[in-house]
């Protein structure tokens, strides 16, 4: 993951595959043609991750439209250890970074032993101390995202992550609301910069709302790693699909990122290249405001400022009025001391 000041753009696949290796190819395709750095997907075995009676999320149920328990749900999604190797290969053939977010212990090995380099720890994990230390020691880069949690726990990850390996400056704070989707009243964007000053740690934004024009913003406020559901079709049958952005939405919000980072600069202010040539066109200079005889005191009344800037410059101004003018001055004429 680049630590320069391009924006890290992960177009989160997730499990809008709907449990197909074929379909998760299009996904990595979709990604790629948009220009995305990375595209994830999320690895966990059902059994490990969740009690076979455990309720759907209020948005899993509206989304879904049944009704059925997360096991069963998760278990349908599920995509094999083998499903994830065939992909791994897809997205090195296409030259897209491959990423999965592991949700157990097992499956953040398997995906260490694949060689993935950047690690995921979703907002649902930001407590879950067996699975922090597992992928801390791991000494990878890691994304922590902070859905559902407040200060004190996010340092409480990060302390953790530390304790066990993984240095300061490989780990990324996205601020994140954890529903789907979610309420543009409650992005609380500012919190992003409010982590990055607590902590003093790169921070980037996962994204849950609908459109993409919050993303942009967060990039425009010092985002350093974007993410964004995205899916083949809203329609799709599946719990994240209606919060995703379709292909065309994807591309449009990548494109709108870059051109944002590109215009946020160094900070310093200067005068850029494309805009010297105009400097002449548009400035002004002091110029006879009618017709001045040789001998006449230069003043209010018959000195203005015109473009172009080719004469004195009108901060001159004091230092122009009450001069003699040393010949005639037709109207408009530049005035020369």
């Amino acid at each position: 993951m680049e630590t320069s000041n391009r924006v890290f753009i992960i177009a989160e696949a997730g499990v809008n595959h709907n449990g197909s290796i074929e379909n998760a190819k299009k996904l990595v395709d979709i990604a790629v043609e948009a220009g995305a750095d990375a595209v994830k997907f999320q690895t966990y075995k059902a059994k490990n991750l969740v009690t076979h009676d455990a309720d759907l999320t209020e948005y899993q149920r509206k989304n879904l439209g049944i009704k059925k328990s997360q096991y069963d749900m998760l278990r349908e999604l599920e995509l094999s250890y083998k499903d994830f190797e065939k992909l791994k290969l897809y997205c090195d053939k296409l030259k897209i970074i491959f990423m999965s977010t592991p949700f157990d212990i097992e499956s953040a090995r398997f995906l260490r032993d694949l060689g993935m380099d950047i690690f995921k720890i979703a907002s649902g994990e930001i407590t879950n101390y067996p699975l922090l230390r597992e992928v801390g020691g791991y000494g990878k880069n890691v994304i922590l995202s902070s859905g559902m949690s407040d200060l004190g726990e996010i340092e409480d990850a990060l302390d953790l992550l530390i304790e066990f390996g993984t240095k300061r400056d490989k780990i990324t704070v996205l601020h994140c609301l954890s529903q789907y989707p979610a309420p543009y009243n409650e992005v609380n964007l500012l919190a992003m910069q409010t982590i990055k000053e607590a902590f003093k740690i790169r921070v980037g934004y996962s994204d849950h709302t609908p459109g993409i024009e919050i993303a942009i913003a967060a990039t425009a406020m010092g985002a350093k790693v974007i993410e964004k559901h995205f899916t083949v079709d809203r329609n799709l049958p599946g719990p994240d699909h209606k919060a995703s952005l379709e292909p065309d939405e994807l591309r449009k919000m990548i494109e709108a990122i870059r051109n944002v980072e590109m215009a946020m600069g160094d900070g310093i202010k200067r005068i850029a290249k494309s805009e010297i040539k105009n400097i002449t066109l548009v400035r002004k200079s002091i110029v006879a405001k009618k017709n001045i005889k040789k001998g006449d005191i230069l003043n209010e009344e018959n000195i203005t400022t015109k473009r172009p800037a080719m004469g004195i410059n009108p901060m001159r101004w004091n230092e122009v009025i009450g001069k003699v003018a040393k010949r005639d001055f037709k109207e408009g004429e530049l005035i020369e001391l």
